[in-house]
């Protein structure tokens, strides 16, 4: 499917050198002020040419609005978002014509389809993505003015380079319950201050000087040797709501894990202490509940990376994602062509020789997709709920406090 969301529908278009790519996005609220410029900005934080660390190829990556505004304001009508590939060079991919390239989605597309685009990476190239960072910048804006949400994302690792604070110090004894991983004072404080202007200081986007200057050699050197080399993004959001999430299928941690999982190159998702939360015992990942100074609750700890039972709970969300090394590389690599004849691959074309730098603006407009979509289906629930008459005679055990509110 090429739709995500249930309120918030975003559905992308486009090959990765065909005319031109975009979204369609239906379900924006109405009286919404929006021009090109608020989706730019986004969009040339996500287009290749920047350092470099990143594919050559020149792409303005301009956004056009088709429709769904007039005079700067949103209709509620669907919105249609253009951006051109300018660009193109399919002659780089005749290779693809006798050898599918490893780890590509050449084989996989034609098998699923029978047919596939003849250059690039067609509907599996991150190209696509433009729709999405587009449809995302929409959402977030909304979600900015409405809600005073923020999203953030940071690369946290490239390699077996990390960001200090992302690393765990935990004993290897196995014995050893001591909670010393991700969670430290270090990394509460950054996922609560983080900005995107510190992030965007360092062309590795990982927003610490040392760790980066390590990560811009560690690309360098895989571009060199015509390799390339994976890594991690980290994100936060802030100031969302508690009450999000749609149990039991469409917990908020699954639509995260679906809309994150759903990007290109994409290999791995966590959220909150993920798999480092196996090692610790219940005693101590337990989060314990406390009044906050607006009289909600909060919790002291956030081990849940703000999502309990599948519902946020207003505490800052917090998740990992693992971006694989990227599949296409120029380095000569014995395969097969599509009928079993052995050879040697050595892929043309410009590619990124690591992903993530420029995967940080898609996380976030995936983030924002997401919260969205999650927004609107639960003021629809609280909206039809405040219709009826007033509940009474239900025991406290089933009924809200009446100084607490949820989303």
């Amino acid at each position: 499917m090429s739709t995500y969301g249930r309120l918030f529908r975003v559905t992308t278009y486009g090959e990765s050198h065909c005319a031109s790519v975009g979204a369609i996005v239906d379900g924006c609220p109405p009286g919404l002020e929006l021009t090109a410029a608020d989706i730019q900005t986004q969009l040339s934080r996500r287009r290749p040419g920047q350092s470099n660390l990143t594919t050559p190829r020149d792409e303005k990556d301009l956004v056009h609005l088709q429709s769904g505004t007039e005079r700067g304001v949103t209709l509620g009508t669907p919105i249609g978002l253009l951006v051109k590939n300018e660009d193109q060079r399919p002659h780089d991919y005749s290779e693809t014509d006798l050898y599918p390239r490893p780890s590509h989605a050449d084989y996989t597309y034609l098998e699923k389809y029978g047919i596939k685009a003849s250059s690039g990476g067609g509907r599996s190239s991150a190209r696509e993505t433009i729709g999405r960072v587009a449809a995302g910048a929409i959402a977030e804006k909304y979600l900015k003015l409405a809600y005073g949400i923020e999203i953030v994302a940071f690369v946290s690792s490239v390699g077996k380079i990390h960001l200090p604070s992302t690393v765990s110090s935990a004993s290897s004894n196995e014995d050893d319950d001591e909670a010393q991983d991700a969670l430290s004072e270090e990394f509460r404080h950054l996922i609560k201050t983080i900005t995107r202007e510190e992030v965007d200081k360092f062309p590795t986007r990982c927003p610490h000087p040392e760790t980066s200057e390590r990560m811009i050699q560690r690309i360098i050197r895989a571009k060199d040797a015509q390799d390339s080399i994976g890594g991690t993004v980290t994100a936060v959001i802030r100031n969302v709501p508690s009450g999000l999430g749609e149990p039991v299928f469409d917990k908020f941690e699954a639509a995260l894990g679906h809309a994150m999982l759903s990007i290109p190159a994409t290999k791995g998702f966590e959220i909150g202490s993920g798999f480092k939360g196996t090692e610790v015992p219940g005693s101590k990942h337990n989060d314990p509940f406390v009044r906050r100074d607006d009289g909600k609750l909060g919790t002291t700890t956030n081990w849940s990376g703000g999502v309990q039972g599948g519902i946020t709970n207003g505490e800052d969300i917090y998740f990992r994602i693992g971006f694989k090394s990227p599949a296409t590389i120029s380095q000569g690599q014995a395969t097969a062509q599509y009928d079993g004849t052995p050879g040697e691959l050595a892929a043309r074309g410009r590619h990124d020789p690591c992903v993530v730098p420029r995967a940080v603006p898609i996380v976030e407009a995936m983030a924002a997709i997401v919260v969205l979509d999650q927004l609107l289906i639960q003021n629809s629930r609280k909206t039809a709920a405040s219709l009826l008459p007033e509940l009474s005679g239900l025991p406290p055990s089933m009924v809200q406090p009446k100084n607490a509110s949820a989303a």
